[in-house]
């Protein structure tokens, strides 16, 4: 959705641009995407060397020069709620929902966008989520909460996502959450069998009937990992029945003769989680893959991202018109 006049928007914690370029794609323009770790930043400044990418600490940034901006968006560390971790919620140093709360108040947005990690649902949160909704709800929004699959839109990968979504209450009355998508998504084998093929391999077809169902939850972009791998036991085996080495991240495609599981490259781990294929990555393959097993699938943002512009636009042109 592309107008004269693009609805603006500033994006936190904006990692190696999942959101971002989802929401690009949904017709926002952005003011400024904030993001601590270089790597990332450089990432984001490769791919759109006419953003704003500030590289800095969500926690020093002003909102009161962007105020005004259709979109607070922002993917805020998952760690404080995922099952992998110890799952301290508020009580964990990592948690920054504070700091988009306050960046509401500082912005006041005509909408809020902002995902997180399945765990979140979790009842040890409820009060949680409670209060979070409450806070942005005193400063004037309607708010929900809403877990999505990547894969109802058109990711081959389960990664389901907590998405919370805030309205002001002039124009919430129009906000509907996307709807999955009619057609099933495509398989890992199908969704890499051209990469797979690249260098000849002469297994590839029958690696592509054995890799037959979407993939698991691509993870193991942690900081605390030695190198990049597909995640514990649990998600390896999963891979494995796909005809995939968890193990690690290849640095080619298998040769022609190639016998055994193959692993993925970093570009077939890009694919998996939704990017498309020109969307290049910076930094050593285990930075480029950290970046990807943290992101935020584009078509998913994009679709969420389209509801809240059809939203905001159906009021601006009633706006206009009167």
């Amino acid at each position: 959705m592309k107008t004269s006049q693009p609805l603006t928007s500033v994006e936190i914690c904006a990692g190696a641009g999942g959101q971002a370029l989802g929401l690009d794609q949904a017709g926002f323009a952005h003011r400024a995407l904030v993001e601590i770790e270089k790597d990332f930043c450089a990432t984001l400044r490769l791919n759109r060397p006419q953003w704003n990418v500030v590289n800095g600490d969500v926690s020093h940034f002003s909102g009161i020069l962007h105020s005004g901006v259709d979109l607070l968006a922002g993917g805020v560390p998952c760690p404080p709620f995922s099952k992998a971790g110890k799952q301290l919620g508020a009580e964990d140093e990592r948690n920054l929902f504070p700091e988009a709360i306050r960046l509401v108040d500082e912005i006041r947005p005509r909408a809020v966008m902002l995902e997180n990690v399945r765990g979140l649902m979790d009842g040890v949160f409820e009060d949680y989520r409670r209060y979070i909704a409450g806070e942005i709800a005193k400063l004037g929004y309607e708010t929900d909460w809403r877990l999505l699959s990547a894969s109802d839109f058109g990711v081959p990968q389960l990664r389901p996502r907590v998405i919370f979504v805030a309205i002001r209450k002039d124009v919430a009355g129009d906000f509907r959450w996307p709807e999955p998508l009619a057609t099933k998504p495509v398989t890992v084998g199908d969704a890499l069998h051209d990469l797979m093929a690249l260098n000849g391999w002469r297994g590839v077809d029958a690696w592509r009937e054995r890799a037959n169902e979407v993939a698991p939850t691509l993870v193991g972009g942690s900081k605390k990992h030695g190198g990049p791998d597909l995640g514990p036991t649990r998600a390896k085996r999963a891979w494995a029945s796909l005809g995939v080495d968890g193990m690690g991240i290849a640095n080619d495609v298998p040769t022609a003769d190639f016998v055994g599981m193959p692993r993925l490259t970093v570009r077939m781990a890009a694919r998996i989680q939704g990017f498309p294929d020109d969307w290049l990555f910076a930094g050593s393959k285990t930075a480029s893959y950290r970046q990807i097993g943290n992101a935020f699938p584009p078509p998913v943002a994009r679709a969420v991202g389209l509801e809240i512009a059809k939203c905001l636009t159906k009021r601006k042109s009633f706006a206009l018109a009167a």
